[in-house]
C-alpha cells in the first residue's frame, strides 16, 4: 500500500493531551487523532489484528501482559476506565462490581442485649462510629431502595465498612431505584437512623457475613436514635442473604487468600468479541521506544516499510516499484513511502510506524544489485542481495 493513498500525517511532538505514552505515539505516528478517533493507519492496523483473531490463540500471539478469567481479558492501564480486582498470587480476576473475596468474620462474642441509644446528628456510618468510639465494622449500614418490577419495598444491610455492589444487588432483585422520603417512612423505617428490626412489607436483603457479625450498632428507625448491640437472627431476618458487597484492594483473594489488587484497565476481549481498538492501545503501551513504536512481527498493519532515497543516475523510485510488486506478490504486506520527502524525514517516519523491517532502495546500494534492510529494533543495517530479499524478510 502507497503511503499516499493511507494519507499519513506524522507529528514532530506528542500532543497536549497527551493521556499515556503509547496514545502519544499513536497520535504521532498517525494513527489516531489527538481526539482518540481512528485515522486510515489505524484504520488498516485494526483490519490486520482483525485478520489475526480466527486464531484460537490470538491474545497470547500479542505477547501482551494481560490479566484474565475464563470470561473476559484485561489490560492494565492508568487511564483504563475499568476498576479490575487481581491476585498476583494465583491470578483471579473479576470487574471490581462483582469480584469475590474472602470475607472474615469477627472472632465469636456473646450476644448482648439491645440497648437503645441517643446518637444526635449521627446521620452518616462515618459520624456514627466516630460518635460512639468504635471501627466502622462494628455497625450495620442500612440502604433503601424500591423493587421496579413490583413497586416492592427493599431494605438492605451491609456492615459499615463495606459498600453495596449494584451489579450483585441487580443480579439478585432485578431493576431498582432509591426509594423516597415518603416510601421510607411509609415502611416503618427512618432515613439516617434505619434498620430492619420491625419494618412493614419490606423485602429484607442482608450480606453473608451480617450473620456472623454480631452486636452492631443498626438505627433504631426514630431521628436521632441508634440501637447498639444488634444481632442478626435474635432480632430480625431477611428473605435473601448473599454476597452483595464490593471488594476492595487489601481484601483476601476467595482462591488462595492472598492480598487483592486494584487496578484500572482496558478490556481487550470477552467470551463474544474482540475490542480490536483498545488492543491497538496496549499495543502502542507495550511496544515503543524513544523513537516510536515497535510492533513486533506478525501485529504491525505492515511487514515492511519501503522507502527511496532519491539518485542521480539511476530511478530509484522505479526500482522501489518492483521491490514493492514483488514483496506484495509473495505475502509479504509493504507500506512504500512514495513521497518526494528528505531521507531524514522518511527515517524519522518509518521509525514513529513501527513496522517491523526498513527496507531502503538507494543509487550507491543499487547499482550492486543490493538494497537496506533494517530491523526496527536495531541499531545495524544490513546490505541485501535484492534477489535475496524475500527470503532474509522471511526468516
Amino acid at each position: 500500500m502507497k503511503y499516499r493513498d493511507l494519507q499519513i500525517q506524522t507529528q514532530r511532538e506528542f500532543p497536549s493531551n497527551m493521556r499515556t505514552e503509547g496514545f502519544g505515539w499513536l497520535v504521532r505516528a498517525g494513527y489516531i487523532t489527538r481526539e482518540n478517533e481512528i485515522l486510515p493507519l489505524g484504520a488498516q492496523a485494526i483490519e490486520h489484528l482483525k485478520s489475526l483473531a480466527n486464531q484460537p490463540n490470538f491474545i497470547s500471539l500479542l505477547s501482551l501482559p494481560v490479566i484474565a478469567n475464563q470470561q473476559e481479558t484485561f489490560f492494565s492501564i492508568k487511564t483504563g476506565p475499568m476498576e479490575v480486582i487481581h491476585c498476583p498470587s494465583c491470578g483471579y480476576t473479576s470487574r471490581r462490581e462483582i469480584a469475590q473475596f474472602k470475607k472474615i468474620p469477627f472472632s465469636a462474642e456473646e450476644q448482648l442485649p439491645i440497648e437503645k441509644i441517643l446518637t444526635p446528628d449521627c446521620h452518616t456510618i462515618e459520624s456514627l462510629a466516630k460518635f460512639l468510639g468504635i471501627p466502622e465494622e462494628k455497625t450495620a449500614k442500612a440502604l433503601m431502595f424500591m423493587r421496579i418490577a413490583d413497586n416492592k419495598f427493599v431494605f438492605v444491610v451491609v456492615r459499615g465498612d463495606m459498600q453495596l455492589s449494584e451489579a450483585k444487588f441487580k443480579k439478585l432483585i432485578g431493576d431498582f431505584r432509591l426509594a423516597t422520603s415518603k416510601e421510607i417512612v411509609k415502611a416503618g423505617a427512618a432515613a439516617g437512623y434505619a434498620s430492619p428490626i420491625g419494618l412493614k412489607d419490606a423485602l429484607i436483603v442482608v450480606d453473608d457475613l451480617i450473620p456472623q457479625s454480631p452486636n452492631l450498632v443498626a438505627g433504631a428507625n426514630e431521628a436521632g436514635f441508634h440501637l447498639k448491640y444488634t444481632n442478626y437472627s435474635r432480632d430480625y431476618t431477611a428473605e435473601i442473604i448473599a454476597d452483595i458487597v464490593v471488594a476492595s484492594a487489601g481484601d483476601p483473594c476467595p482462591n488462595c487468600g492472598s492480598a487483592l489488587v486494584s487496578l484500572d484497565a482496558i478490556l481487550l476481549a470477552d467470551k463474544n468479541d474482540f475490542q480490536f481498538e483498545n488492543i491497538l492501545s496496549a499495543l502502542a503501551e507495550i511496544y515503543r521506544d524513544d523513537k516510536g513504536l515497535t510492533f513486533p512481527k506478525g501485529t504491525a498493519p505492515f511487514d515492511v516499510y519501503l522507502m527511496t532515497v532519491p539518485g542521480k543516475e539511476m530511478d530509484t523510485r522505479a526500482k522501489a516499484e518492483e521491490i514493492h510488486n514483488t514483496l506484495q506478490s509473495t505475502g509479504i504486506s509493504v507500506l512504500f513511502d512514495d513521497r518526494d520527502e528528505r531521507a531524514g524525514v522518511k527515517f524519522n517516519d518509518a521509525d514513529l510506524i513501527g513496522c517491523p523491517i526498513r527496507v531502503t532502495v538507494g543509487e550507491k546500494n543499487l547499482k550492486e544489485e543490493m538494497v537496506e534492510l533494517k530491523p526496527r529494533k536495531e541499531k545495524v543495517n544490513t546490505l541485501v542481495r535484492i534477489e535475496n530479499l524475500v527470503e532474509e524478510i522471511k526468516k
